[in-house]
């Protein structure tokens, strides 16, 4: 009991880190940073200090050339994930941003599915339609005194297909290696996406002043460095360091089934955040619709529950 209340709080602690995030980011556009500073700093900071960690590991596992390829490959999705989140928070409030964020619950299922090349059973399609019911109600989509950006919801969705492969990649990509250098070389992959984000949005249109893009997401100003020593050092952390330490030390705990329902917890903590720092409205209709969410993720891991 001792290890699953361990297991429990490390997995917890993991996605109330990766919850802050929306407000972090939305906090540091309104102080003129650009997403592309956000990005950078956020995966350049982290890959430096993984990479100071691993030199005073022991690492008892050799890396193959193959081992590395296919975790910088699957850490590609990493970096579309930061991007494509952080671009749906440019558009829409956080609380609603993390609700699209989610949709990688019945995503994931679709892709698992595909990949089996099973039918998913009736607990896992139910469980998708509740998924979609809530994001209806948590998005607040029914209120016709708000205006929704139709680019915010595909940054949104697109960001919950990346976050799906994501996960999927974590689990299964040379699994036999230490955390820290499974991360590190996933973290490479996930800076050079962002990297090339940054040159197209940022780099190249300020200092050569050539672009390839449109002109909506270009920032023409020169990289403000302070984003280093400010916003880029909390999203480090609670976006790139602890939340991969923490799940990786709470799953093996508690196991994949209750493991995936104390995640979801990064949901209300995101809302929350957004409620508390950003002042945004959160009404009781969309509490509902963020507890059905929940409810889905219950439901999806029903079965491995009873089995642990």
């Amino acid at each position: 009991m001792n290890s699953t209340l361990k297991g429990i709080l490390f997995v917890a602690l993991g996605a109330s880190s990766y919850g802050m995030l929306a407000s972090f980011v939305k906090m540091a556009y309104k102080q003129g940073y650009t997403t592309a500073e956000v990005t950078v700093s956020q995966f350049l900071l982290a890959i430096i200090c993984l990479l100071i960690i691993n030199l005073f590991i022991n690492h008892t596992q050799t890396a193959t050339k193959t081992n590395i390829f296919k975790l910088v490959l699957s850490g590609t999705s990493m970096g579309f994930t930061s991007v494509l989140y952080y671009l749906c928070v440019k558009y829409l409030n956080a609380s609603i941003a993390v609700v699209l964020l989610m949709q990688s619950v019945w995503i994931g299922v679709l892709i698992e599915a595909f990949i089996n090349k099973k039918q998913p059973s009736f607990a896992k399609l139910a469980a998708v339609v509740f998924v979609l019911v809530g994001t209806l109600l948590a998005t607040n989509i029914f209120n016709n005194q708000i205006t929704f950006d139709i680019k915010g919801f595909i940054f949104g969705f697109l960001s919950a297909v990346s976050f799906s492969i994501t996960l999927l990649s974590t689990n299964s990509v040379a699994q036999h290696l230490n955390p820290f250098k499974r991360s590190f070389f996933m973290l490479l992959g996930g800076g050079i996406i962002v990297l090339i984000f940054a040159l197209l949005t940022q780099l190249l249109p300020t200092y050569f002043n050539f672009n390839l893009i449109s002109t909506e997401f270009i920032a023409v100003k020169h990289f403000d460095t302070s984003i280093l020593y400010t916003w880029g050092i909390l999203l480090s952390i609670f976006g790139t360091i602890l939340p991969p330490i923490l799940l990786n030390k709470g799953f093996p705990l508690v196991g994949v089934g209750l493991g995936s329902i104390v995640s979801a917890l990064e949901l209300p903590v995101s809302v929350t955040f957004a409620f508390v720092f950003l002042k945004e409205q959160v009404l009781f209709s969309q509490w509902i619709g963020i507890l059905i969410i929940l409810g889905a993720v219950l439901l999806i891991n029903w079965n491995l529950i009873k089995k642990k």
